[in-house]
């Protein structure tokens, strides 16, 4: 007589998780090969997870997926250490019907990344290492300051401009808000009758620490161009005319590595300077620039390319007949994607650039 077995085993069998992550709780979808197991919440623990696919579905082989966000990377390097083979997924790119976008909740979405998981419709976005994830931090730091300190500039030029106030024409093209400007507006434009003296201080004072803070920031940037990690790359990518120190390390620091682009047009889909387009039949519709991409790589490249196309002739010349045909901001974005393929020759091929010479 056969013995009834009261022991689970599921020893080579797979095991399918959709995670739909948020910050107080998970939507938790987990699947068998053959059936749907169970739909829960849970805290947002990994603990607690891999606790429940152990006691569960002991010695089976896990695999796991969720999207990419705000929960950044540490749910993932989490699971991978506990036996768990996740990927973090592009939340464009899971498969969605047309009755899903109209009812969507939390269970129905970890439903569907479960679900594609188990077909293998699922890519997984590239995973830097936690050391490049540390250097990206710094970097769009102090992208964040740079944008916070223009905010800042242009509420104080605002608040002189509501009360009445003239800048002197010393200060009209004062871009930067030199020392001799920020005396100015506190020893002349605060005492201006009418205007609120302490509303305008405080605004100047803010201004400042957030200046001392770029300061502090960009030593630390340049401290990190030096690093053995990237000091060959920096040199070669600095060779191309319109890349300086900031936009070189801003551009490493997401690449990473560049090899895992096959080619220049991946790499160039990969920082977002590729043309949408709409094709049906005969019709072969080119669009505006695709929204995926990098968006700090692609405002660092289309910076550099108003520099390149002045002092690289090549790029010049190919600026000026974009130039005939169409508007300069979209002729720059032309250049841009030449730049591109510059960036990826110098990398791939450990070679400097050399400025041609147009005949």
């Amino acid at each position: 007589m056969q013995e009834q077995r009261e022991e689970l085993n599921f020893k080579g069998e797979n095991i399918y998780v959709g995670i739909d992550v948020h910050l107080k709780s998970w939507s938790v979808t987990i699947l068998t090969e053959h059936t749907h197991h169970k739909t829960f919440n849970q805290p947002p623990e990994t603990e607690k997870l891999s606790a429940y696919l152990l006691s569960h579905f002991p010695e089976a082989f896990y695999y796991s997926a969720y999207e990419a966000g705000f929960n950044g990377l540490w749910t993932h390097y989490k699971l991978e250490s506990m036996g768990i083979k996740n990927i973090v997924i592009n939340p464009a790119d899971v498969p969605t019907t047309s009755k899903e976008k109209m009812h969507k909740t939390d269970s129905i979405d970890s439903r569907k990344i479960a679900r594609s998981l188990r077909s293998q419709e699922l890519r997984c976005i590239y995973i830097p290492s936690q050391l490049t994830l540390s250097d990206r931090s710094l970097i769009r730091m102090r992208i964040s300051v740079v944008k916070d300190l223009s905010r800042l500039k242009q509420r104080i030029k605002m608040m002189l401009h509501f009360y009445g106030v003239k800048i002197p024409e010393t200060f009209a093209n004062d871009t930067r808000i030199s020392k001799r400007f920020i005396q100015w507006l506190r020893e002349d434009a605060s005492q201006t009758k009418g205007i609120s003296k302490e509303a305008f201080l405080f605004l100047l004072n803010e201004f400042e620490i957030k200046k001392q803070s770029l300061l502090t920031i960009t030593r630390m940037v340049s401290q990190l161009c030096r690093e053995e990690r990237y000091k060959k790359n920096m040199d070669l990518i600095r060779s191309i005319p319109g890349i300086g120190l900031i936009i070189g390390i801003t551009l490493l620091v997401e690449i990473e590595d560049i090899t895992r682009f096959p080619n220049n047009d991946k790499f160039a889909g990969f920082i977002g300077i590729i043309p949408s387009c709409h094709s049906s039949g005969e019709k072969d519709n080119k669009g505006e620039m695709t929204s995926r991409g990098q968006v700090n790589m692609s405002v660092a490249l289309i910076e550099s390319s108003w520099i390149a196309a002045r002092v690289d002739p090549v790029l010049t010349l190919a600026f000026n007949k974009y130039c005939r045909r169409m508007e300069s901001n979209k002729a720059i974005t032309r250049i841009a994607r030449k730049l591109a393929n510059r960036i990826y020759f110098v990398l791939t091929k450990q070679t400097q650039y050399v400025c041609a010479v147009v005949r």
